[in-house]
């Protein structure tokens, strides 16, 4: 209880020390008297301080005051800059007069695909979609191959599955929003990523450590938000086809239209085809899946800036069908037989959400906001003689409202969240159901001097059906220790259900027992998982040789006081059970960009990774998760003439060795070594651009021709005890090419 007390000691010191007045004004043009049309992003200072402001849409501005400020600086591109005299806090209505004769300058600046502030408090960077174009994004879970924050690899050696981790931990105990709405979770878990197209995310803000107390409880290593891409301000049309050697072929379509003022709509379509069957190892099973998607989104945009108003409304219905196993195996005459090994997964998905915001004109720095979303999720599957089905529906619902406390250094945001999540879930014979509701409050407060400080601490109560009452402490600290260079810290706790069958799907793919222990639990007889995560980061910017780069240092540690063990050290069994010990995850990475010469970039990382539980047979490093692992990027494109460019990227990894899944009590044609062999990647682009409206690229992944060797263990004997797809620590297809184009309509 004492560490809940300091929690809410953090919020109250920063809010008593430094409430304070407020200031209010109006900036106007000179040569519009008459409508008194305000000027928007005209900023204001107090004169010799660091406290300033922007004015709104309708030229208002609130800035801090204090009875020792008489000076105000008032400052807009093309007008003259005033400096007024305040002796008073009654609101102003000042003219600003435009400058004659002002020489035209035109100002080119390069934006950077990954972007990283030297003045947020939370540890959190953004991906913009130029970044994503860097290689063959076709969906969400290939859309990290560029970054060092994110590791990517392959779930399983069947479904060709990419499954990420941060901090050296695996998406469940990430929090993935969609626009800030959880998306990837419970049923969704494992195939989630893959079912939102690379073409419809606008960025990705990628948070390490403790998240936002607004976006719920279940955030424990971090949080991956996608903002899509907006009707309003999107391409017309849009148009990107892909085609690779590994037999997929992909269309995106985008249909944006304005229907009126205030109202924008978008249609969007992705459909993807896997026809063929491929088997490069020669095991006799297929090395990626028979597949095909429809996924369709329509999205509606209302704006109405003039008063405050925005809000959208999203519906979107999906169908992935997957078909795996033996090449000879055929569902209409093979399933639920032992003639060849098969499996099918087919999934729908339905979901719809909707979005209010809404802006006080005369106060910019008030605002409420409400989300509501509903998504059903229904899977059908079997894996050779093992079924599994889930049917998941799921309501989520936040109300927000945003202010100041006294001036804009102090602000927060309040409000309540609930979720409802229905799970009905068939394992083989057995059924699966439960029902989980949540009731939650949450405050988070924000200081920020505007200068070298600034803080987070949020705080929310939550009221769980079968997780109980809890609270849930989260801080985020930002010091700017000198010029461009800013430290980091953090802590919070998070607490989450295991699905232990959605999030391991992999061990049906296998011949393992399936063991589920302490059965005195409330989700499948097993307790929830709660972990402390504690980091801290140091970033610094730099100018050599009149090029910019940065240099990033994190380390981050997850402390589990309850985690579901997921236990495959025996290979004839998988065991889930509640912790009995110490697990524990501590990720370092050391981060270095550079600009080498005009449009030359290069990025470097190195990450190591020290991951342990207390597994029933002692304390183990996880399995397969490289220790060590180094990424290198080298990105140059030409300067744009008559509208061509040239763009080429490459990408360079290498996964050191793995500690590998005990194996020794299988028979010796089935026994693995205790480590993999370290092995490099390497993945390039390059794309031409035409015009404005049309480009193409070419590219390839693995271009090293790395490959597993026997990835199925008792691949010739697959409905025996010692068959396993789930032993994957490298690539499975090796070397593949692809090609594709883009055309868009402004």
């Amino acid at each position: 209880m004492k560490k809940y007390i300091y929690s809410l000691f953090l919020f109250l010191t920063p809010i008593l020390l430094y409430s304070q007045t407020t200031f209010k004004g109006m900036i106007m043009d000179k040569n519009n008297p008459k409508d008194k049309l305000g000027i928007e992003g005209a900023s204001v200072h107090w004169l010799a301080t660091n406290i300033s402001a922007i004015t709104n849409e309708k030229g208002w501005f609130e800035i801090a005051y204090k009875s020792e400020y008489k000076k105000l600086v008032v400052n807009y591109v093309g007008f003259k800059s005033d400096t007024l005299t305040i002796t008073s806090v009654t609101p102003i209505h000042h003219f600003l007069t435009p400058e004659r004769d002002l020489d035209e300058i035109t100002i080119k600046s390069k934006k950077k695909t990954i972007q990283k502030s030297l003045f947020t408090a939370t540890n959190v960077f953004t991906v913009s979609s130029a970044e994503l174009l860097k290689a063959a994004c076709c969906n969400l879970a290939e859309s990290f191959e560029t970054n060092p924050s994110i590791d990517v690899s392959f779930s399983d050696a069947l479904t060709g599955t990419r499954q990420i981790r941060m901090l050296g931990l695996t998406s469940p105990y990430l929090l993935i929003t969609q626009e800030n709405i959880p998306s990837v979770r419970g049923a969704s878990q494992v195939f989630g990523l893959t079912f939102t197209p690379g073409t419809w995310v606008e960025s990705i803000q990628i948070t390490k450590g403790a998240g936002s107390v607004v976006n719920g409880f279940e955030s424990i290593s971090g949080q991956i938000n996608t903002e899509l891409v907006k009707p309003a301000t999107d391409n017309s049309f849009f148009l990107n086809m892909f085609a690779s050697q590994m037999g997929r072929f992909e269309l995106n379509t985008h249909f944006n239209k304005k229907v009126s003022e205030k109202w924008h709509t978008g249609f969007y379509v992705h459909g993807n085809y896997s026809g063929q069957k491929f088997d490069t190892n020669d095991d006799n099973f297929l090395d990626n899946p028979i597949s095909k998607q429809l996924n369709v989104l329509n999205r509606w945009q209302f704006t109405d800036a003039e008063n405050g108003w925005v809000s959208f409304i999203n519906i979107r219905f999906m169908n992935d069908e997957k078909q795996t196993g033996e090449l000879q195996f055929n569902p209409k005459i093979h399933k639920e037989t032992t003639d060849f090994w098969g499996s099918e997964i087919d999934t729908k998905r339905f979901e719809t959400s909707a979005k209010l915001g809404y802006v006080f004109p005369e106060m910019p720095f008030q605002s409420f906001g409400f989300q509501i979303a509903y998504s059903s999720h229904q899977q059908n599957s079997y894996f050779g003689l093992n079924f599994y089905d889930i049917q998941h529906q799921s309501v989520y619902s936040n109300l927000l409202f945003n202010s100041i406390i006294g001036d804009t250094r102090n602000k927060f945001k309040t409000g309540l969240s609930f979720t409802h999540d229905n799970y009905d879930e068939f394992v083989n014979i057995f059924d699966f159901d439960r029902k989980e509701t949540s009731l939650g409050a949450f405050f988070e407060y924000t200081f920020d001097n505007l200068d070298d400080f600034s803080l987070v601490a949020g705080l929310r109560v939550d009221s769980h059906n079968l997780l109980g009452n809890f609270i849930t402490p989260r801080l985020h600290l930002r010091y700017n220790l000198w010029e461009d260079a800013v430290f980091k810290a953090s802590f919070g706790r998070g607490k989450r259900s295991a699905n232990i069958f959605a999030e391991n799907q992999q061990l049906f793919a296998s011949s393992r027992q399936i063991n589920i222990e302490n059965n005195n639990g409330n989700i499948y007889g097993l307790n929830p998982e709660i972990a402390w995560n504690y980091g801290i980061s140091f970033l610094q910017k730099f100018t050599l040789l009149n090029h910019k780069g940065d240099i990033t240092f994190d380390y981050y540690r997850t402390d589990f006081s309850n985690q579901v063990v997921v236990d495959w050290e025996n290979p004839q069994a998988i065991s889930f059970y509640d912790l009995n010990g110490k697990s524990v995850a501590n990720s370092f990475q050391l981060e270095a960009t550079y600009n080498l010469a005009k449009n030359l970039d290069f990025r470097a990382a190195y990450k190591y990774f020290d991951i342990a539980t207390t597994y029933k047979s002692g304390k183990l490093q996880k399995p397969i998760q490289p220790q060590n692992r180094f990424f290198a990027n080298l990105s140059y494109e030409t300067e744009l003439e008559n509208e061509k460019q040239w763009r080429f990227d490459v990408t360079f990894n290498n996964i050191g060795k793995q500690r590998l899944p005990a194996t020794n009590s299988n028979p010796v044609q089935y026994q693995l070594p205790e480590f993999s062999a370290p092995y490099q990647l390497l993945n390039s682009q390059i794309t031409r651009v035409f015009s404005d409206k049309f480009e193409m690229y070419i590219g390839g992944e693995n271009l090293t021709n790395v490959q597993q060797k026997n990835p199925i263990l008792g691949s010739d004997d697959p409905f025996g005890s010692s068959f396993d797809t789930t032993i994957v620590y490298a690539p499975i297809f090796g070397r593949a090419l692809y090609t594709g184009l883009r055309f868009k309509i402004k």
